[in-house]
């Protein structure tokens, strides 16, 4: 088994939309980096941090190409770094979860979120590791990229660093301890 693995936050570049939902990839991978002391550089579409723990490789990328071009970045970085598929993990919203909760997931469809649907078209499965991070959906009809580029509620905020943390957990055990322990062991909390 590679010891490498590519773990990529969805959001999109800008002050604008740093607090918003859709962001919530970048969130857990800043949340995880400073846990973890690590830095992120500028590379090429996109920010890099990497994080060696236990023979592991951790590369934690955060897009640049904005939201809908995601798989662009995931492409060029599963290739030139030679990781495995099975090695990545995509951190993305989920609307159809109820806030804060965690699903990791080894396929699936896009569920209309444009990150995914690009990374399906650009690797040409549906069959890579995401987690899904629930956003909720209480938006009123129509109002669906509102709510999604909308920022947090209080109460939602209030609750937001706990949440970042049991996500940074998921994180290390999907590379320490596998796709299907992580799954059983975290999924639902």
């Amino acid at each position: 088994m590679s010891k490498k693995f590519l773990i990529v936050g969805l959001g999109n570049i800008g002050a604008d939309y740093v607090h918003t939902r859709h962001n919530i990839g970048f969130k857990v991978l800043n949340h995880f980096t400073k846990q973890n002391g690590i830095e992120f550089e500028t590379r090429k579409f996109g920010a890099l941090g990497t994080y060696k723990f236990k023979g592991r490789m951790f590369l934690l990328l955060k897009p640049n190409t904005f939201m809908n071009l995601s798989g662009k970045a995931v492409k060029y970085w599963l290739d030139k770094e030679n990781i495995a598929l099975e090695n990545l993990l995509v951190i993305t919203d989920d609307l159809n979860l109820p806030f804060g909760t965690l699903r990791l997931k080894t396929k699936g469809s896009n569920g209309g979120h444009n990150g995914l649907k690009d990374i399906q078209d650009k690797l040409n499965t549906t069959h890579y590791n995401r987690l899904r991070f629930g956003i909720s959906d209480e938006f009123a009809k129509g109002r669906q990229v509102d709510y999604v580029l909308g920022e947090w509620t209080d109460e939602e905020s209030a609750k937001l660093d706990e949440r970042l943390e049991q996500a940074s957990k998921v994180l290390t055990s999907f590379v320490m301890s596998g796709v299907n322990h992580t799954m059983n062991q975290f999924n639902g909390t």
